[in-house]
């Protein structure tokens, strides 16, 4: 009889039920084409823009839960991380008439760049054979002979440009010569015979720009193709070459900060393409980690805008440093940083742009404007949600003529080559103009972009985190976070404004001795109107750490709701048992 009432009961609720589901789907249908609230939250999840993309994204982005999350120790003390991080690519080489050169990088710094990403070829520069630094390729003056020029000279302007325009360069160290490599038929990108030209062409470039180029990038995407020329890719071989690099360059300028070579995303196993994650492990082993101090990446976002959080190894996204980091960390890597040597987004999809490139839709379809909207959005992120991140650099800012229409890559330029800028140029410069630099989740030193620290003179320190701090006597700063500390050392006390409220901190009883003061705290994440603090005496600052705890903080406050919760119903469901009883 129970039965039978159960079963009429499920038969009258379920066209209600059929309804309420009915109902529920038409309103998510609605949402995602009005772009309301759920598209906004699949966008931000997803970092898809389409309704039927968006769905099946959060499907996948379920699938986050059952997968254990890379671990990417966000609060570890990382070199490298506090720089300016807008850089773009550059193909200054290419351009001709050295006024192009000079135009280029005035629009790069007046969009608000701070670094470019300059190759500096070795089939340019030691053209004909080992230890011959001139060109004499070309009939500059017409006559019917070839004249001998020098081959620096282009270099030279490169970098008197950069420096004239405050721009500061990641030099980038590859293409070989035809008479380095072991046969005529290796591939335009193999490497050499003999590791030993490459090394000592790397030592006169830094020779050469000592104390004028810092940053220098041993080869580019070594684990795919054509990058290791006509050959199976080889960590091993990589990893040699790369560690008697670091150690000629070391010896030129032990100031000389060393940059892997930027590992391309690929899924594949095949032997002219190695999977990134594979590859880097490989190198782990051969001795890498002793041989760079950053360690490089491309950042493609493919398929999916900036926003793309799925977190799957076979999914190529923007998101992929992380399963990076988690083996950096695994490596005993977590002091280093993550920079990225390109990124970008290729609006192929546009209307008029060729339907037969070469390799077209290999770097995903969007639109002028998707690319000039989703570039700032990464930039952003970057900053915000990966404390191991430093610089990240644009691909690309424009070649030298529109020879290469015909290929997917090309599009990607910011600015055509008669110097017309493209939306993207626009939206950068805005973002890079109208952005006031936060300090976001992680530990950041002393000379961080986003401190700013009154007639500071940094210095190496015993105890410091790096080895060095900052002598100030005042520092200010904007924080987004939970809870913000500081280490600090000093003889006299710290005044810390935040807003129109003081509080004083103590000078520590050890003068000799660092403090960590925790600043500032709010129960959940905040932007403060602003940090200033000071004392009457100079006082060392080695870092600022800002904790986002918000999420575990509210997971708190649920588990606490969902107690509350459970109780009051038991307490209801013992009631109604007691009334029914009686």
């Amino acid at each position: 009889m129970m039965d039978t009432r159960a079963s009429s009961r499920a038969r009258r609720w379920l066209p209600v039920g059929a309804a309420v589901v009915l109902a529920l789907g038409m309103g998510l249908a609605l949402d995602l084409a009005l772009r309301g609230l759920a598209w906004q939250t699949f966008w931000s999840l997803t970092g898809e823009e389409a309704p039927v993309a968006q769905v099946r994204g959060m499907v996948e982005w379920a699938g986050n839960f059952i997968r254990t999350p890379p671990r990417t120790e966000p609060l570890a003390v990382i070199a490298h991380t506090g720089e300016n991080p807008y850089g773009i690519n550059v193909f200054l080489e290419q351009e001709v008439e050295p006024e192009k050169r000079a135009r280029q990088l005035e629009m790069i710094a007046d969009a608000g760049f701070a670094w470019i990403r300059q190759e500096f070829p070795w089939q340019d520069i030691e053209i004909a054979g080992r230890g011959d630094f001139t060109d004499a390729r070309n009939d500059i003056d017409q006559d019917g002979q070839r004249d001998v020029i020098d081959a620096w000279a282009k270099y030279d302007h490169i970098v008197d440009l950069a420096g004239q325009y405050g721009l500061r360069i990641q030099a980038r160290l590859s293409n070989p010569p035809q008479w380095a490599q072991t046969s005529a038929d290796a591939g335009d990108f193999a490497p050499p015979a003999d590791v030993q030209d490459f090394v000592s062409y790397a030592a006169a470039v830094a020779e050469r720009y000592r104390g004028r180029i810092q940053y220098y990038q041993v080869w580019n995407e070594p684990n795919i193709y054509p990058e290791w020329g006509e050959q199976a890719v080889n960590p091993e071989a990589y990893t040699e070459l790369l560690c008697r690099t670091y150690d000629a360059l070391k010896a030129v300028d032990p100031q000389i900060v060393v940059i892997s070579g930027a590992l391309a995303p690929t899924v594949e196993l095949t032997g002219r393409n190695l999977n990134d994650f594979i590859f880097l492990q490989r190198m782990y082993d051969a001795g890498a980690g002793a041989c760079f101090d950053i360690l490089s990446m491309q950042g493609y976002g493919l398929y999916s805008g900036p926003t793309d959080t799925r977190m799957r190894p076979t999914t190529v996204n923007y998101s992929r440093n992380q399963y990076i980091r988690d083996l950096m960390v695994a490596n005993g890597d977590e002091a280093k940083a993550i920079w990225i040597s390109e990124a970008a987004w290729s609006p192929v999809g546009e209307p008029g742009v060729p339907t037969d490139l070469i390799g077209y839709g290999n770097y995903g379809r969007v639109t002028l404007e998707q690319a000039a909207r989703y570039m700032p959005v990464a930039y952003q992120r970057a900053q915000e949600d990966w404390a191991w991140v430093g610089v990240v650099n644009y691909w690309f800012f424009k070649r030298a003529s529109d020879a290469e229409q015909n290929q997917a890559f090309y599009y990607f330029r910011m600015v055509e080559p008669d110097f017309a800028p493209l939306p993207v140029y626009d939206a950068i410069r805005d973002t890079i103009q109208n952005t006031t630099p936060t300090l976001y989740q992680g530990v950041h030193q002393e000379d961080d972009w986003a401190l700013a620290l009154d007639a500071a003179a940094i210095r190496a320190v015993e105890g410091a985190q790096l080895g060095s701090a900052a002598e100030t006597g005042v520092v200010s700063f904007l924080a987004h976070g939970t809870d913000v500390r500081l280490r600090w050392q000093g003889t006299a006390d710290l005044t810390v404004r935040i807003g129109d409220r003081d509080q004083v901190i103590a000078a520590p009883s050890d003068a000799e001795g660092w403090r960590e003061d925790v600043i500032f705290r709010a129960p959940l994440v905040a932007q403060t109107p602003g940090f200033w603090v000071f004392s009457d005496e100079p006082f060392l600052l080695d870092s600022v750490t800002v904790i986002d705890s918000s999420g575990s903080r509210l997971a708190v406050v649920a588990a606490g709701l969902l107690v509350v919760i459970g109780a009051a119903g038991a307490i209801a469901l013992r009631r109604r048992q007691s009334r029914h009883v009686a």
